[in-house]
């Protein structure tokens, strides 16, 4: 079966195919960062034009490097949610399109599921149901929050952000030290050599939060605090352009920070639900330092540890067309009248 998977929930104009769920023919990905880093974040209105823009190519970019014809394409997948709810239209409208023209279902996708499928998106990785239970640590720009999958579709939202997401956290961070967009990869580089423990930021403790249940409250996460320490603390001590060895260390200092945060939730995630398999997913688990700290979590608790490829962290097509493979997300008629759902949740 192959899918044609549309992704464009962000500021990633994306298309795959896949076959079977697993095996993927092609993904294409047009990255409007360079758009956006004049305005130091998204700007909806540049996304969802240049979804526009650039959809058309994309699409039939990925048909070509999969070498099929519009007659091989069994069924189209797009993400419905969460998301910008300009760019989400694009990407719902044009795979509506696309399924009626070519007389094949239609399977609508929620993004955050489609990350936790991403681990799974090569013909020799393990089967979803396989690998569960397993407790998923969702990190990305606008998403981060811990999930219990018991198999495809079976979800249990266990811990969430109360404020900022781990990418916003960085995001802030590099702009406050003056760094650029994006700025997890932007901290990534600019913290190599430096110490990270020269400045104990604030790791955000949360049990104390009158937000949250006080099952739930030691597994949600708070970065807000964090920029603001470190908005004092350069307001205190400025880091000057002529002082690379203080700018290290003050960018591994924030990044530690922000990596201990989720990974002692995790830890206690995986201990609470006595599970064998954690994930990490979503872009943020490119960091460099957070793999380095997941991979001793998991030697520490004895677990297996399950990363997606680097090309499908970011925000791609091919773990949306990927999860429809498998027989999930909303089809038949219910697809044709599906709309934008930017505040679609998973586990709840």
């Amino acid at each position: 079966m192959n899918v044609l998977g549309i992704e464009t929930s962000c500021d990633e104009t994306a298309a795959a195919v896949v076959a079977d769920g697993r095996t993927v023919l092609a993904s294409v990905v047009f990255s409007q960062i360079p758009l956006h880093q004049p305005y130091g974040g998204v700007v909806p209105e540049i996304a969802s034009r240049n979804h526009l823009t650039h959809l058309p190519r994309v699409i039939e970019s990925a048909l070509d490097q999969a070498g099929l014809t519009w007659a091989q394409i069994d069924a189209v997948a797009v993400t419905y949610g969460p998301g910008l709810a300009s760019s989400l239209l694009v990407g719902l409208s044009t795979a509506k399109a696309l399924a009626m023209r070519l007389q094949v279902p239609l399977v609508g996708i929620n993004h955050l599921e489609a990350h936790v499928y991403s681990p799974m998106l090569s013909p020799d990785g393990p089967e979803f149901q396989a690998v569960c239970p397993l407790v998923a640590l969702m990190v990305s720009g606008g998403h981060t929050c811990l999930v219990r999958a018991d198999g495809p579709g079976r979800y249990r939202r266990l811990g969430w952000t109360l404020d900022d997401a781990a990418g916003e956290a960085f995001d802030k961070g590099a702009n406050l030290l003056g760094l650029g967009y994006p700025g997890g990869p932007a901290i990534d580089r600019a913290s190599e050599g430096g110490d990270p423990c020269y400045i104990r930021f604030p790791r955000g403790q949360t049990h104390k939060s009158a937000h949250v249940s006080p099952q739930a409250s030691d597994l949600c996460f708070s970065f807000s605090g964090l920029k603001t320490a470190l908005l004092y603390y350069l307001k205190a001590h400025p880091c000057l352009p002529g002082s690379p060895p203080s700018l290290a260390s003050i960018a591994a200092s924030y990044q530690e920070a922000i990596v201990d945060a989720l990974v002692e939730r995790l830890r206690l995630a995986v201990n609470h639900e006595q599970v064998k398999r954690m994930a990490a997913v979503g872009g943020v688990s490119l960091n460099r330092r957070l793999r380095e700290k997941l991979k001793q979590l998991a030697a520490s608790l004895k677990v297996e540890l399950l990363l997606s490829q680097p090309e499908y962290c970011v925000d791609n097509a091919a773990m949306v067309a990927g999860l429809a493979g498998i027989g999930q997300g909303i089809s038949g008629a219910a697809a044709l009248e599906l709309d934008a759902m930017p505040n679609l949740e998973i586990g709840r």
